[in-house]
């Protein structure tokens, strides 16, 4: 999650003066702008060089709530960089010759289908991995996003088939986290190990990462493990920890520096650990860093690339006639980024315990730079211009829809007989994927609540004559969303229409997937 905000920053062009690779001292001077610039409470850095660590250090604090200082042992949610993990367990399985990339996802989960059955029966493992089922971007996140719902792995194989489809099967690329959930699965089924249990036995303990865990439910040390924080009302707080269980193939993995320098040494050495025993193949390590869904290039980047592609768990790309390997991953009030340029034998690790994309591009932009020999580029300056205009932006937007619902709201204390009675949308309206949802009445009051995700609840207000306002209680959500209800002859709603109101949104926060029809 969080990606719409860092494809959009990764196109930013910066501009000049001059600079060697870049120091110790620079470094935490840099990293101590990026948290005054973007507002982000705690920050870790890693830079891996020739196969040894030469910085890891932590800045900031690891909550505002304690002040305890970040170090370069605190545990940070890794998010979408989990997705490499989920990769590497399929992998082993490969060389062990318990599967096959290209083996059908059916041949291991018979009941897993989608929206078309050709689709089903030729989907492979490997498509599974590379973000190119033809589903939307973010399709279904709901069905485990925000944290605290009760729908299972399970439900999620089956809910699968009632998202539509938004492309042609491998036609496109559409970021998507269920689909890792199912790879998930497929390591569960073959290894008869849980996802958790294979990652932590296989990975994990073979590489010395003696303090990360497969899941933000497995740490029993938390002495030095982060708040996640994010804008609340306009002022940056720490909130509850928000990713749930189910999900974890695709995000789930807690890490901190000293341990995921480890693993970057080893993919920088081609699957061979420090030990010198392998843990892949170098066969399937150059599988999974071959593009196998390919990307648009921006026109005149900021780095002459020149190719850029998703493989296998990884993103591949070119900066200035160099591979890239990395990811990004985030979850509400954390980010991070993993970069790796293998001719240089350079890795870059970034972590940070607040949602700003802008904030770990910053500082991987200019350490990678001093490397590359680019003239120095004030990539904190800006990122900050471009984030002020596109929040600036999305402001307009929210500040509109609300100004709109002000008036709205006076409509119906001053004319009452002009507006939709609640009792003409009030009810259960159910969605295949998600479950009930209710519209219920108290007082003067709408309230919206998701059965199955307890979490997305708050208020209603009306926005005209079919359309209210999904205003989250938690308001760290940035997610408001339009629910537009659609009437029968007899003047009662019969389907609720839903679809974020801010560009900003996270597009895990897929409303438009719902097909809410009334259920009573």
């Amino acid at each position: 999650m969080k990606q719409r905000l860092i494809i959009i920053l990764v196109s930013i062009v910066a501009s000049s003066g001059l600079y060697a690779q870049m120091s110790a001292a620079a470094i935490d001077s840099l990293a101590m702008l990026t948290l005054k610039t973007f507002d982000v409470p705690g920050m870790a850095i890693g830079v891996v060089h020739d196969g040894k660590l030469i910085h890891a250090k932590g800045y900031g604090v690891r909550s505002l709530k304690t002040k305890q200082p970040v170090d370069e042992n605190t545990l940070f949610g890794i998010a979408s960089n989990s997705k490499a993990f989920t990769t590497t367990a399929l992998a082993m399985l490969a060389d062990e010759g318990k599967l096959s990339w290209d083996d059908k996802v059916r041949k291991y989960i018979p009941e897993f289908i989608l929206y078309n059955p050709f689709v089903s029966e030729e989907f492979t493992i490997r498509d599974l991995v590379t973000h190119r089922s033809g589903l939307g971007l973010g399709a279904g996140d709901l069905m485990f996003f925000p944290e605290g719902g009760d729908i299972t792995v399970q439900d999620i194989i089956h809910n699968l088939r009632y998202l539509r489809r938004e492309s042609s099967f491998r036609s496109k690329y559409d970021y998507n986290n269920n689909l890792y959930i199912v790879a998930g699965e497929v390591v569960r089924r073959v290894s008869g190990l849980t996802w958790e249990s294979f990652i932590e036995t296989r990975i994990l303990q073979p590489l010395g990462m003696n303090n990360s865990k497969a899941s933000y439910n497995r740490v029993v040390n938390r002495t030095n493990l982060i708040d996640a924080h994010a804008p609340v009302n306009g002022k940056v707080e720490a909130i509850p920890h928000d990713w749930n269980e189910t999900a974890n193939a695709a995000g789930g993995i807690m890490s901190n520096i000293t341990d995921l320098s480890k693993w970057v040494i080893t993919q920088l050495n081609e699957g061979v650990m420090s030990n010198g025993n392998r843990l892949v193949s170098a066969r399937q390590h150059r599988e999974m860093w071959t593009i196998q869904t390919m990307n648009p290039v921006a026109p005149n980047g900021p780095y002459q690339t020149q190719f850029n592609g998703y493989g296998l768990g990884w993103v591949i790309s070119d900066v200035k006639g160099k591979k890239q390997v990395g990811h990004t991953g985030g979850l509400i009030g954390t980010v991070t980024q993993v970069t790796l340029i293998p001719e240089l034998k350079l890795g870059i690790i970034v972590l940070t315990n607040q949602q700003s994309g802008a904030a770990f591009l910053s500082v991987t932009n200019s350490i990678k730079d001093s490397y590359l020999g680019y003239e120095k580029r004030d990539w904190v300056g800006q990122y900050h211009k471009r984030m002020e205009q596109l929040f600036a932006d999305a402001r307009r937007i929210t500040d509109s829809v609300y100004q709109l619902s002000a008036k709205q709201i006076k409509l119906r204390q001053s004319h009452p007989q002009a507006v939709v009675a609640d009792s003409m949308i009030t009810g259960v309206y159910h969605d295949k994927k998600m479950g009930d949802v209710r519209i219920t009445s108290q007082g003067n009051q709408l309230n919206i609540s998701f059965v199955r995700s307890p979490r997305l609840a708050g208020t209603l207000l009306p926005l005209n004559a079919t359309t209210w306002i999904a205003r989250w209680n938690d308001r760290s959500y940035d997610a408001d969303a339009y629910a537009e209800f659609v009437f029968d002859h007899t003047g009662k709603a019969k389907e609720i229409r839903m679809k974020a109101i801010s560009p900003m949104t996270d597009f895990s926060f897929d409303f438009h997937n719902l097909e809410l029809m009334r259920k009573e």
